[in-house]
């Protein structure tokens, strides 16, 4: 699979997300009620709007992005290197406009790779640009691209191989291809938890570069190359936001 793709076109990416405030009480009365009609059918039996405005990170409308990570395949050295770094803050807009800058510096036939980042990560991220009043990059931007035209790789939407039914966690993928657990300190469903309570971004930042490393190893797996070893991979702590 994947012959034709070149690893040094690829970009390698994860986001994550934190519902815009605090706790439900703090939302606006507006948005209290936006976020009640919008969850509606998503919340479980006898759940409130206030038990579940935990996971308002999920919805693009409700939520922001705090960090996002990137990974970049290089040759350099004559053999496959990884160079992952994070674009994190509190400031939504700042993280986004130097991920932004990023992404102009490459080719606009970057190849951008997510796990579940056609139905997540890719409309998510232009979501916020544009409620951030950004504008979107080229390598994002589908209106009045041809399929064969969007130049996007779904790790989770490779392991489908049609069968569009089919969900599969990137922790799940990772096991049964033998590589190791990004999942290994906290998950998405604590991030949350570890934003507004911990305050603590780097857990969150390495979190993120976890999943980003993890999938690209998945992805080579699809190429039938080597894995990485963790010695072919660097990590740069610049350019936090």
């Amino acid at each position: 699979m994947l012959e034709n793709i070149d690893l040094q076109q690829v970009m390698v990416l994860d986001i994550e997300t934190v519902p815009q405030y605090p706790s439900f009480n703090e939302l606006p009365t507006e948005f209290q009620q936006l976020w009640d009609q919008k969850t509606r059918f998503q919340r479980r039996d006898g759940e409130t709007p206030e038990e579940f405005y935990a996971r308002g990170g999920i919805l693009a409308e409700f939520g922001k992005i705090i960090c996002i990570s990137v990974g970049i395949f290089s040759t350099k050295t004559e053999k496959l290197n990884l160079r992952v770094k994070s674009f994190y803050g509190d400031n939504e807009r700042d993280v986004l406009q130097l991920f932004i800058d990023l992404l102009k510096k490459q080719s606009d036939s970057l190849i951008l790779c997510a796990h579940n980042g056609k139905e997540f990560d890719f409309p998510y991220l232009c979501r916020r640009m544009l409620i951030n009043g950004l504008k979107i990059p080229v390598q994002l931007n589908l209106h009045g691209k041809k399929p064969w035209e969007i130049m996007h790789l779904d790790t989770m939407d490779l392991w489908k191989f049609g069968d569009f039914k089919n969900y599969t966690s990137l922790k799940l993928l990772a096991a049964v291809f033998g590589i190791p657990s990004p999942k290994d300190d906290i998950d998405g469903s604590m991030v949350n938890e570890v934003y507004w309570k911990e305050n603590n971004l780097e857990r969150i930042r390495t979190y993120c570069e976890k999943d980003v490393i993890t999938t690209a190893r998945i992805l080579l797996k699809f190429k039938s190359v080597a894995s990485l070893p963790d010695e072919q991979i660097t990590i740069v702590s610049e350019n936090s936001a």
